[in-house]
């Protein structure tokens, strides 16, 4: 059964003209066997009269078999005064050996005065004798509309003349191109009802997000009657992006209820997401739509008492429909149902009716009077309502510390001491490290080794320091988050003080100490 809309993936060309994005042969083969697996139906492998890199790509990528979706070449048109047969660049798309070849033209007579520098009928001959010489060859062409609405509002009669140019020709989808990004719905919606009325092939929609439009267009134009969507995973172009397949995918089959990509993908939305931006080097956006860490996370006290009660009630979908999860966060903002469903997640059992909940909720308040976070510290979190609940204290103490720092000619050291007490024992160890923190962190973590031979396992993945008042210059008060892991799950922890050494050192021993929670 065909779907309803077809999803064009174009991550591995427009996706890479995304500042600091740069994808090797190996990312790109990655990434277009993970989209091939999901169901997307086209995928873009780039432009092979562009780069080596490009052409390098489509060799490999014809040795390995899509089961799903049909590999793209993409190019121009012929150049102006040149027979399309002796065009190089219209030769390397056919040399790429792909089913699908995407060829761009202008529409708008301002680029092809101006920029093309030839003649109206020039341009209309460069796009039909490039489109037939591809169909000749056994493509299935898609001709990309540049400038498509731009050019509409300035000469709308010459626009349709290079649609209906393609399709004349054979093009199999004329696609309408908001390359500059920045038109409105309404402008869309309306040109793009134009177009498949004048148009016997299929219509398609490509736009970028410019004015924070791009996936807002991409749907007014299938509303209006484009049956095949071109965008980037997570939203990655030139300037603010490409139109975002992770928002558009399931829009298309949760909103509009067509018919896209196989319905047991959409549970991989997220999971597809993060791959991408992993093999990008990019940090994941958590306040993505739908994919994002962020999407489904609630924090306002009243909202979390009514999702408590009655999940849609500030959720439009459940996030398990495209991978997601709900999250409670915690903070000055929470409400009783906040820490219980918070500590529920941690593993506690918490109810309304437990004595120590609103002795939890209050510390939780006046620490993040004082500065304290606990967002993204729920080790801390989980220690706090641990200590509350069970009234009971740390298992071990840091009874001193002390950290230095001296240089000769030749490297500069630092050193810390640190002397731990755990029940009736004393641990006095000394470790050198990088800096003053990842020293303190060598050395307690020595110590404690001693008592809880665990704690070998556990490093430090990340560690933020944020200045709260800056104000006062470097007197302020500082806060320190750190990220931790032993293998097999992950946890964060804060510590504050106006001296960053000892708000490190509450990070790094809440970090420890929640490592040995059995939880």
């Amino acid at each position: 059964m065909k779907p309803q809309v077809e999803i064009y993936d174009t991550t591995l060309r427009d996706g890479s003209q995304g500042e600091g994005i740069n994808f090797s042969v190996a990312d790109k083969l990655r990434i277009a066997e993970r989209l091939d697996a999901f169901g997307v139906h086209y995928i873009e492998g780039g432009w092979p009269g562009s780069n080596p890199k490009d052409i390098e790509f489509f060799a490999e990528a014809r040795k390995k078999k899509f089961k799903n979706a049909r590999l793209a070449a993409f190019g121009s048109t012929r150049k102006k005064g040149v027979p399309v047969e002796q065009d190089d660049q219209v030769r390397l798309l056919i040399e790429a050996r792909t089913p699908v070849v995407t060829i761009f033209g202008k529409t708008s007579m301002l680029h092809v005065t101006q920029v093309l520098r030839c003649t109206p009928e020039e341009n209309l001959a460069m796009i039909g004798d490039t489109v037939k010489f591809l169909k000749d060859n056994g493509k299935f062409v898609i001709y990309d509309a540049e400038h498509c609405f731009d050019g509409y509002k300035l000469d709308a009669d010459y626009a349709i003349a290079t649609w209906q140019a393609a399709e004349k020709a054979g093009a199999d989808f004329v696609v309408l191109c908001d390359t500059n990004g920045g038109c409105l719905p309404e402008e869309v919606a309306a040109i793009t009802k134009v177009a498949v009325g004048k148009l016997n092939c299929k219509v398609g929609i490509h736009t970028h997000d410019d004015i924070g439009l791009g996936v807002a267009n991409a749907l007014a134009s299938l509303n209006a009657g484009a049956v095949h969507v071109q965008g980037t995973i997570n939203g990655y172009g030139e300037r603010t992006g490409n139109c975002n397949l992770t928002s558009v995918i399931p829009c298309v089959a949760l909103k509009m209820k067509k018919s896209s990509v196989p319905e047991k993908s959409l549970s991989k939305l997220k999971e597809l997401s993060q791959f991408v931006d992993e093999i990008a080097n990019l940090r994941h956006n958590p306040r993505l739509p739908w994919v994002g860490a962020a999407a489904f996370a609630h924090k306002g006290g009243m909202h979390v008492n009514a999702v408590q009660k009655l999940a849609s009630s500030y959720e439009h979908i459940d996030p398990v429909l495209v991978g997601n999860a709900r999250t409670v966060l915690v903070s000055d903002l929470s409400g009783r149902s906040n820490i219980v469903m918070k500590a529920n997640e941690l593993g506690f059992k918490l109810t309304n009716d437990t004595p120590e909940l609103k002795t939890i909720l209050n510390r939780v308040k006046e620490s993040e009077n004082a500065g304290y976070e606990f967002e993204a510290a729920e080790g801390s979190l989980a220690l706090l309502i641990e200590k509350t609940m069970k009234h009971r204290e740390s298992p071990f103490t840091v009874q001193t510390y002390h950290v230095s720092m001296r240089r000769d000619a030749k490297e500069s050291i630092c050193e810390a001491t640190v002397r731990v007490r755990v029940g009736s024992k004393v641990h006095h160890e000394v470790a050198e490290g990088d800096g003053p923190v990842n020293a303190l962190d060598a050395a307690l973590r020595a110590a404690l080794a001693k008592s809880f031979p665990k704690l070998k396992k556990i490093t430090l993945t990340d560690y933020k320091v944020r200045i709260l008042d800056s104000g006062t210059g470097t007197a302020a008060k500082t806060r320190v988050l750190i990220q931790s892991t032993d293998g097999k799950r992950d946890w964060g922890t804060v510590g504050v003080s106006e001296n960053i050494i000892e708000a490190s050192l509450q990070a790094l021993a809440d970090s420890m100490e929640f490592a040995l929670l059995k939880k």
